[in-house]
């Protein structure tokens, strides 16, 4: 296609980004599959840049495509911070992308399902199976050519009780990382662990985060601190060089390391690599596009996004402090590795899930959510008894300042992706504070 654009608009530079994204989703309810949904779709980006005027464009036909580019250039404002395109540059790898999980049926993901409901116990339960295979490729003008995919299986299913919900979730690369089994019977632990919880009074806590809870810090982080746009124009808490967090953390952005989901490469045709953002408390790094990059005098990172509010992450990796897997536990604890957090606090409380956070201020990170699936007083380095949601404003940069992580979870566990292409892997937190200021029902 991209000779046809040559031929099409002399002189011009162009860009063109195909995705193909297969995904199926296997919904269950009531402890029952209600819904099984297989989508496929196919989608060209077409960008050109001539005479001083940029036009971007999506469908499915070339031909249309390049007619629509020729006609909205001549009406296109002139665009003076043009960054220019990629230049040929060689990628990382292709992606890692599992083949099993790639042409996995509706029976693979209700065998999980299935696996789930049975190890509940008999509590209700619901959630989702989804396998995803994304695909894409990369040419432009100036010699520029980029193919690659990635997969992506995740889990996520509650058990409930009366009075309480426990929740489980997973992602890997492999559909055959999924244990449904496994992860059934944590939810219901987690449920019946919880049911009945007594009011608390809002303050501020140490907390031990679990890695379902640290991934939403890892989505803001990757929205509102790292995205090169918003640190460009002074809107980000991030100062490239400055020891800003707690040297117990590193933080990449690593989509072409082992266990990454995500494509090696963005829609700019530029590659991906590891991205160190955070080497033990010292910011390192910045998420940047073509035209963030431009803005601050950098070079782009790959990470361009059509969100329309500047680069954002890919796959956010907070390294774990150890390595090993995690063995299986009595109490309400995910695993062993949350269990070793726990023991070491005086008083505090055990977190499952940060939900329907908010951002207040943008510049300081100052969240505003709830506790969501399980929520514990911790006394003594014991979980001692369930407690109601409660509701937090909290900086979360401050909340991973110099001195305030207490401990870090031995290894990182994949957690499924908020959108297609930005996914997570996240241990376990133990912080010196987290501010709680009502109560929440539910």
């Amino acid at each position: 296609m991209i000779e046809q654009v040559r031929n099409a608009l002399p002189g011009a530079e162009a860009e063109i980004f195909t995705e193909r994204v297969a995904r199926g989703l296997t919904r269950f309810a009531n402890s029952a599959i209600h819904q099984n949904i297989t989508t496929e779709t196919t989608s060209v980006r077409l960008r050109v840049h001539r005479d001083g005027r940029t036009v971007a464009l999506t469908g499915r036909d070339p031909e249309t495509l390049i007619a629509r580019a020729r006609a909205a250039l001549e009406a296109a404002p002139a665009d003076r911070a043009w960054p220019g395109l990629t230049a040929p540059a060689a990628l990382p790898g292709e992606g890692n992308l599992d083949e099993e999980t790639a042409t996995a049926t509706p029976a693979d993901r209700a065998a999980r399902v299935r696996d789930f409901v049975r190890a509940a116990g008999g509590l209700e339960t619901a959630g989702y199976v989804s396998t995803t295979v994304h695909r894409a490729t990369y040419e432009n003008t100036l010699g520029q050519v980029a193919a690659g995919g990635t997969t992506e299986a995740a889990l996520d299913g509650i058990a409930r009780t009366g009075t309480s919900d426990g929740v489980s979730r997973l992602a890997s690369v492999r559909l055959a990382d999924l244990d449904g089994a496994r992860l059934g019977a944590r939810a219901a632990v987690k449920a019946r662990a919880s049911a009945h919880p007594e009011a608390l009074p809002p303050g501020r806590y140490e907390v031990v985060l679990e890695p379902t809870a640290v991934a939403d810090v890892l989505n803001c982080l990757a929205i509102f601190g790292f995205n090169g746009r918003m640190v460009a124009e002074g809107m980000s808490f991030a100062t490239p060089g400055a020891d800003q967090l707690d040297p117990a953390i590193t933080l990449l952005d690593d989509p072409a390391g082992p266990g990454g989901i995500g494509l090696p490469f963005d829609a700019e045709g530029t590659p991906r690599d590891t991205l160190t953002l955070v080497d033990r408390g010292t910011i390192r790094g910045v998420l940047h596009d073509r035209r963030t990059a431009a803005l601050a005098g950098a070079v782009s990172t790959g990470h361009y996004s059509d969100a329309g509010f500047g680069a954002l992450g890919s796959c956010l990796h907070l390294l774990g402090s150890g390595a090993g897997p995690a063995d299986e536990v009595d109490g309400p604890e995910a695993d062993s590795h949350v269990s070793a957090l726990v023991r070491d606090v005086e008083r505090g409380l055990l977190v499952t899930d940060n939900w329907y956070t908010r951002v207040l201020d943008p510049k300081t990170l100052v969240m505003t959510g709830l506790t969501r699936n399980g929520l514990w007083l911790i006394e003594d380095g014991q979980v001692t008894r369930p407690v109601q949601n409660l509701r937090f404003t909290q900086s979360y940069p401050r909340a991973l300042a110099p001195g305030a992580v207490l401990g870090v979870g031995a290894t990182a566990v994949g957690q499924p992706a908020t959108r297609l292409d930005l996914g997570f892997r996240a241990p376990a937190l133990r912080l010196a504070s987290w501010n709680y200021t009502g109560n929440a029902a539910g």
